[in-house]
């Protein structure tokens, strides 16, 4: 069946060229001149591509991300099925990944991985932990749909931040989507210039209760003193056995992003690439001297690429408070 199945790929592949090409321009117009137009972050929409991707090849339930996906105006799943549908049929027949998506080992991500494994492994952390928070804060939120699925618990308040323009664009696209919302608190921030806790409590968190803080895709566009006053943030205002699930990325990965035509495409949204970790020797030693300078400890990890002769690009950490 494999070999049949690689067949098809082929037959499909050849004859769907012209349309994955269509598709890949189709995709590329909404996620980078209409989040450009609505004044939003384009690369919020990377996070749904992947999860609806993640979602249409079995690789991660999540119906929300599907839906929201069909509603968002600065993406298209017609667009990205005419660019995967033969890799789709291909999975479909013989049960295996094939190039891309895939799920690679432990260590042994490539660049093109990234999205995919980041997602999965900050779901196995949360899944552990979040059992034992009473609040569950996502900065940055974007186009997550994890408060709208598996991690949606009675009895824990979800906060979702991010600034105004990208929020009000998601509650929109939920609404479209028939996805209920209404177990979560928007709070519209803008990260440069308020008091991020001060407007979190005045939404109702409460800083006596544990919390799991999720940070994901967002240290690398900050500067240093960002990330590390958020952390100061997290200490100071969250209760001991709180913990901060995030991602950080490794200097090389943020030199590459910052090229000529990376560097002008982040720009065109008035994005652009900041923090990176020191993670070429020593890594683990690294991560813990930046986490414990903060006042922080390092629980679980997943070194993204660790295998490879450069050591990881990127990690995604548990911090505990």
């Amino acid at each position: 069946m494999r070999f049949l199945s690689f067949v098809v790929f082929l037959v499909l592949q050849i004859a769907f060229l012209p349309l994955a090409v269509v598709g890949f321009f189709i995709v590329g117009y909404k996620q980078m001149v209409v989040s450009k137009r609505l004044g939003v972050s384009q690369t919020m929409v990377e996070v749904i591509n992947a999860r609806w991707t993640m979602h249409v090849f079995d690789m991660r339930e999540d119906m929300a991300s599907a839906r929201l996906a069909d509603c968002v105006p600065n993406t298209s799943t017609f667009g990205l099925w005419l660019v995967l549908l033969p890799l789709w049929v291909k999975y479909k027949m013989s049960g295996a990944y094939f190039g891309y998506p895939r799920v690679p080992d432990e260590g042994r991500e490539g660049y093109s991985d990234f999205m995919m494994a980041r997602t999965l492994y900050i779901d196995r952390i949360i899944r552990r932990v979040l059992g034992d928070m009473d609040q569950f804060v996502l900065l940055g939120a974007g186009y997550d749909t994890r408060a709208y699925g598996e991690f949606k618990r009675d009895g824990t308040a979800i906060f979702e931040l991010d600034q105004a323009r990208n929020q009000e664009l998601k509650i929109a696209s939920l609404d479209r989507a028939g996805i209920d919302a209404a177990h979560v608190t928007f709070v519209p921030v803008d990260f440069s210039r308020d008091d991020t806790f001060e407007k979190l409590r005045a939404a109702g968190y409460d800083p006596t209760k544990k919390t799991i803080f999720l940070w994901e895709g967002v240290t690398l566009y900050l500067a240093e003193k960002d990330v590390r006053k958020t952390l100061r943030d997290v200490r100071e205002h969250a209760p001991p056995g709180s913990v901060v699930v995030a991602d950080f990325y490794a200097e090389r990965f943020i030199r590459m992003g910052s090229g000529s035509l990376a560097k002008k495409t982040l720009e065109y949204t008035d994005e652009t690439l900041g923090f990176g970790l020191s993670l070429a020797t020593d890594y683990e030693q690294s991560l813990q001297g930046f986490v414990g300078g903060e006042g922080m400890s390092v629980g679980e990890t997943f070194f993204l690429g660790s295998s490879g002769k450069k050591g990881p690009f990127m990690v995604v950490a548990e911090l505990g408070v």
